[in-house]
């Protein structure tokens, strides 16, 4: 390879953890890694490191963990901290990859080469916090990863690579999140020295096709059988593993990681209404068409086959499940 780079990092989960171990087994010195806060997690709600901050100090490298950077916000000691830490690492470039905290101007000009953000889509589609689930949600062909020159703007800087994949028919977010994370690594690491050298060109993202991913609300979760059963198939794949779909039956929450789109009959009946159309087998009816349930899981329990669920549960045809309240 061409000679090692001094490469800052800023990131938090395991889609950021795979840009990092790419980064460094490139051979490139990373003398800082910037991070989100230990946060509490699981059953026991113990702190837990951060993906990016386990990879680091399984490496030796440095860690940093402000919890905010403004200079005049009310982490202003540790943002200053921060930016020390920064000037002092002398870095070439400074990687940015799922994040979690807006970089302010300081932060975006503390490397000689500026500072490149690993984006999950292909901008301008799907700018913002949640690109994978979003992409699914959508019935997107395909997505891909971003490597783009970072500027004040949420995601609105200049692109310098690109590099698209498929979305299967049964991809969730977890299984396109981790495709994502090892072509971001890949990309990364090649793009890398092209930009040192000024070998990228920094193309400005065209002002049509502009698409904005919000972030994932838990109260997404509450499957709305009005919908049509296609865009509920979607948000299953979508929600897969957080928050994950789930619906109402008997007073207890079950959610439901595996769907596929059923027959639609010649006439629907009402969403909500369940249809049993052989033993193992449950479909709801949907705002537009049935959709029927293959994967399940009962508060407390573990994913089982609709077909295991059913021997424990008894539903009969017609049963209606609870419609979340609309707007």
């Amino acid at each position: 390879m061409t000679e090692p780079l001094r490469v800052g990092f800023a990131g938090t989960p395991a889609f950021a953890r795979a840009a990092l171990a790419a980064i460094a087994d490139a051979g490139h010195h990373v003398p800082l890694v910037l991070t989100q806060p230990d946060r509490p997690a699981g059953r026991g709600l113990k702190l837990q490191a951060s993906a990016v901050k386990q990879e680091a100090l399984a490496r030796g490298l440095r860690v940093l963990q402000p919890r905010g950077l403004r200079l005049d916000g009310r982490f202003a000691e540790e943002a200053a901290a921060a930016r020390a830490a920064l000037v002092e690492a002398r870095l070439d470039v400074l990687v940015v990859a799922a994040y979690g905290l807006i970089l302010p101007q300081w932060a975006l000009t503390c490397a000689v080469h500026g500072a490149l953000n690993i984006h999950a889509s292909l901008l301008p589609r799907w700018r913002g916090a949640a690109p994978i689930q979003r992409a699914i949600e959508a019935g997107d062909a395909e997505t891909g990863i971003t490597l783009m020159r970072m500027d004040a703007g949420l995601d609105t800087g200049p692109m310098l690579l690109a590099r698209s994949l498929p979305i299967g028919a049964q991809d969730s977010a977890a299984s396109l999140h981790d495709r994502l994370a090892a072509l971001g690594a890949q990309l990364v690491v090649e793009g890398l020295p092209l930009w040192v050298r000024g070998g990228l060109p920094a193309t400005p993202q065209p002002s049509d096709g502009i698409t904005y991913a919000a972030k994932i609300d838990k109260a997404e979760a509450a499957i709305d059988w009005r919908l049509p059963a296609g865009l509920i198939e979607r948000r299953v794949r979508a929600f897969d593993p957080f928050p994950g779909a789930s619906f109402e039956l008997g007073g207890q929450a079950v959610k439901l990681w595996r769907a596929r789109v059923g027959q639609t009959p010649a006439e629907t009946p009402a969403p909500g209404l369940c249809v049993l159309p052989g033993p193992g087998r449950l479909q709801v009816a949907c705002g537009d068409g049935l959709l029927e349930l293959l994967e399940v899981q009962r508060t407390g329990g573990r994913r089982v086959a609709v077909a295991e669920f059913l021997r424990g549960q008894t539903i009969a045809p017609g049963t209606q499940l609870t419609l979340p309240a609309s707007g």
